[in-house]
């Protein structure tokens, strides 16, 4: 945080509750930090950080289910709002899968929503995050081997693509409209085995964005480090610049 030149972070997974947090940590200087914990202890968690405070914030997207489980949060910022998702992962076959696709039902809706609302308020919106979902071929290193698991299910990339359909959930997937060509660069590697060495990745942290905001990207990266013992997570930082006109 302290070496960051960025004017807002989302984090996921943050886990702790805030009174759990240094205060230190919790509110680094500078910065303006809302939190929104899981009610079930040590899961999920959501943040965003800002340079300037925001002028206002939700937490959650409306929904009896999931506003309490720590995955969505947005704040307000001028001519902007900016929202954390940490979408569930999910598990082939399982409760787990059935709860994933619950929350992009209720999800797809609220974001529709949200950018139609935005739009007559002269607003732009970005969703940045763990969104656990590789959306092609080129997002994956190993996508024959991974059809059938979660996170790459035809279901689950037909979603998402609805999503970046301008007739449909009419945002962009800020990222690609910079590096369209792939493959990778990946944000997610498992601990498993060598696959950060090998570059074994997925590309399932976005920013999403509508097309106005899109426009303005002039800079996108994945803020890989350079060697196993220097993982901090098994995410790494997607950070994107944009133009402030």
């Amino acid at each position: 945080m302290a070496s960051t030149s960025a004017d807002v972070v989302c984090l996921q997974e943050v886990r702790a509750e805030a009174h759990q947090i240094p205060d230190e940590v919790r509110n680094p200087e500078g910065w303006h930090a809302l939190y929104a914990p899981s009610v079930a202890k040590g899961r999920a968690g959501v943040a965003v950080l800002t340079r300037a405070a925001p002028e206002g914030s939700r937490i959650g997207f409306g929904s009896e289910e999931f506003d309490l489980s720590g995955r969505y949060l947005e704040v307000d910022l001028p001519g902007l709002t900016v929202a954390s998702l940490y979408l569930p992962s999910g598990e082939t076959g399982t409760e787990r899968q059935d709860e994933k696709e619950r929350f992009m039902k209720e999800f797809y809706s609220y974001l529709v929503a949200l950018r139609q609302r935005a739009a007559s308020e002269g607003r732009e919106v970005l969703v940045c995050g763990d969104w656990n979902i590789a959306h092609r071929e080129i997002d994956l290193k190993n996508w024959k081997t991974n059809q059938k698991q979660a996170g790459f299910l035809p279901e689950e990339r037909e979603w998402l693509g609805k999503v970046f359909a301008p007739e449909d959930g009419g945002y962009t997937d800020v990222f690609r409209t910079l590096h369209p060509e792939g493959p990778g660069p990946y944000t997610w590697w498992s601990y498993r085995g060598q696959a950060f060495n090998n570059d074994a990745g997925w590309r399932i942290d976005y920013h999403v964005s509508t097309p106005g905001l899109a426009a303005r990207a002039t800079a996108a990266r994945v803020e890989r480090v350079e060697s196993y013992d220097q993982r901090w997570s098994d995410h790494s930082p997607v950070t994107i610049t944009y133009s402030a006109v």
